[in-house]
């Protein structure tokens, strides 16, 4: 066995026994300032625009860029620690590393590809572990190809394979889908959802796709400018993003300002004054009677009043408006209304079209909506930076 592999495997074993733990920072070249963690067979995406800084932060996971403070550990393991002056080369961090331009060997072939990370292990185990490895990700058939002879989709699932090859304690995925076209990137991000629950290990994919998170990921890390703004399920993030910030980020509509006007907890009612109105909204006794916060509603919880046809679901919170714009898109309409928002928001939601020809909504129309009181989430409002 090579010299340092057996510790390598050692670290690796003892790194799987739990999660990843990660905090940076740094001010610049690339600013930082994050935390998370991620569990043995969860998924983690980092997910924000580009520049963000979430590359960097995978890099610095694997011992390829250094922040300035910080800690990386994986379970007993400390990968990194600034205070301590400890920052194991990348080489001797048990993590797999799937890049998105593959970066395979170009002069092997896909078996040669694996052969070659696994120095860690005995060889006369080597071949059989590759060709193993090669089947899970349906590439059995292919062992002698090179890279050239194989379709970008083929090359990516070489490439995790490698990655796993190294029998890994943490996988990182840096956009791994990123240069397949449209319906292989759909192949691959399902073949993942088959493959990590496979997997014991912490998982940490970065990603710029929203849609691919949602579909993919136990939890997503938000990232921007450098900075985690929050961590958490991707359906809880879209219901309850932590900030104005963070539902702009997410492409979150119906963002408003407004005042907590009382707290009923008996009723589990938090009154929001907006502009002239008060509304009933979820329960936040968090915030302050007279506190002015952020708030927002999502299109699921806007429900268009019937023309002719009330229902008691209507008393609840009834706004009206008038249609500034409706798009037609297939089976849907796209509908914008003018509010009455002191600061010239409008309220935007979607419906069958055929509901929206049905009750008469056309630019200019008067129409009513009901927001639903548990739909409405209030956030504390943040200086920008």
């Amino acid at each position: 066995m090579p010299e340092g592999a057996a510790g390598v495997t050692e670290r690796a074993a003892a790194a799987r026994a739990a999660g990843l733990e990660v905090r940076l920072g740094a001010e610049g070249p690339i600013p930082l300032d994050l935390a998370f963690a991620c569990a043995p067979g969860e998924l983690l995406a980092l997910v924000g625009p580009s520049g963000a800084g979430k590359s960097t932060a995978l890099r610095c996971v694997a011992g390829l860029h250094r922040a300035a403070r910080g800690t990386v550990r994986v379970g007993a393991a400390v990968w990194f620690d600034s205070a301590a002056g400890t920052d194991l080369p990348a080489h001797r961090r048990a993590a797999g590393l799937v890049f998105q331009d593959y970066a395979l060997f170009p002069h092997m072939t896909a078996l040669g590809n694996l052969v070659a990370a696994m120095g860690h292990r005995p060889r006369r185990e080597r071949e059989s572990r590759a060709r193993a490895l090669l089947a899970l990700v349906h590439l059995a058939g292919l062992e002698e190809r090179r890279p050239a002879e194989l379709s970008g989709g083929q090359q990516q699932r070489v490439a995790v394979a490698r990655a796993l090859a190294r029998d890994p304690a943490v996988l990182l995925l840096d956009e791994p889908f990123s240069a397949v076209d449209r319906a292989t990137r759909r192949r691959l991000q399902s073949e993942l959802a088959a493959l990590r629950r496979s997997l014991s290990i912490p998982i940490l994919l970065v990603t710029h796709d929203l849609d691919e998170a949602l579909a993919l990921a136990d939890r997503m890390c938000l990232m921007h400018r450098g900075r985690g703004l929050q961590t958490a399920a991707p359906a809880e993030m879209l219901a309850r993003p932590a900030s104005a910030e963070v539902a702009r980020l997410l492409d979150l509509r119906n963002l408003f300002r407004g005042t907590i006007e009382r707290h009923d907890a008996a009723a589990g009612v938090t009154f929001l004054r907006w502009g002239g109105r008060v509304l009933e909204a979820a329960y936040a006794p968090a915030f302050a009677a007279g506190e002015t916060v952020d708030w927002m509603v999502p299109p699921s919880a806007i429900v268009l009043h019937r023309r002719g046809r009330p229902s008691l679901g209507e008393r609840e919170n009834p706004v009206p408006g008038r249609v500034r714009d409706l798009l037609a898109m297939g089976e849907k309409a796209e509908v914008t209304l003018d509010v009455g928002d002191p600061e010239g928001g409008t309220l935007a939601f979607s419906l069958p079209l055929h509901a929206a020809r049905r009750n008469g909504l056309a630019p200019g129309e008067a129409c009513t909506v009901s927001l639903l009181r548990e739909g409405i989430h209030a956030m504390a409002r943040r200086a920008s930076r």
